[in-house]
């Protein structure tokens, strides 16, 4: 099915929406890593540390009990291109004209929702199956890269960004990505191969 429809912004209780209509289409990097992955704070430094060098725009969205970890002073000096929320309505933000790539740990309705929405990824994968995942976006799939080296670092960061929101294989991978939501799409779709497999699995349970 299509992406929701983005909510009044009566409903955007962190300025997250409103912000983004403020944006360049494509230009944003979204930061979310769910609400079970704790960040070493040495990599949330590090993070902090490559967005505020490069200048692009960014939506964070940072647990409050994780916002010691920031650079001194960061959250002043970023507030011209960036906005740090303990929360953001995920599926809409992605399915923002604004937002250009999703930084995530890869777990799995992250993956679906940046697909479905044509979001190129990111990946700094943590446990269970982030570490698949990541694999299948960056080598399989090829519709997002990983971190080189596996954790955050200023350098590492500042050049995923810069392949995905600047080069030419950036272009190449948001093709890819949006080719990959049309098949998503459609097989979600009623009649679609996905819907299909759910209504005989169903089928199946019930009648054991």
């Amino acid at each position: 099915m299509p992406p929701p429809p983005l909510p009044p912004s009566t409903e955007d209780a962190t300025g997250c929406l409103s912000w983004l209509d403020s944006q360049k289409a494509k230009s944003v990097a979204f930061i979310g890593f769910g609400t079970v992955v704790n960040i070493p704070n040495s990599e949330i430094e590090e993070l902090a540390e490559a967005l505020e060098v490069c200048r692009i725009p960014f939506l964070w969205s940072l647990r409050d009990n994780m916002r010691d970890c920031l650079p001194n002073g960061f959250l002043d000096r970023t507030i011209t291109h960036g906005k740090v929320v303990p929360w953001a309505p995920q599926i809409q933000v992605l399915g923002h004209s604004s937002i250009g790539v999703h930084m995530t740990h890869c777990g799995a309705n992250s993956v679906y929702e940046s697909i479905a929405n044509g979001v190129p990824m990111i990946c700094r994968p943590f446990f269970a199956d982030n570490k698949l995942n990541a694999r299948l976006i960056a080598d399989e799939w090829r519709v997002g890269v990983r971190i080189d080296g596996g954790v955050f670092t200023k350098t590492g960061v500042a050049k995923s960004l810069d392949l995905i929101l600047e080069r030419e294989q950036g272009r190449t991978i948001r093709s890819r990505v949006q080719a990959l939501k049309e098949l998503v799409l459609k097989a979600s779709a009623p009649g679609g191969r996905a819907t299909q497999d759910f209504k005989i699995l169903v089928e199946k349970i019930t009648s054991v």
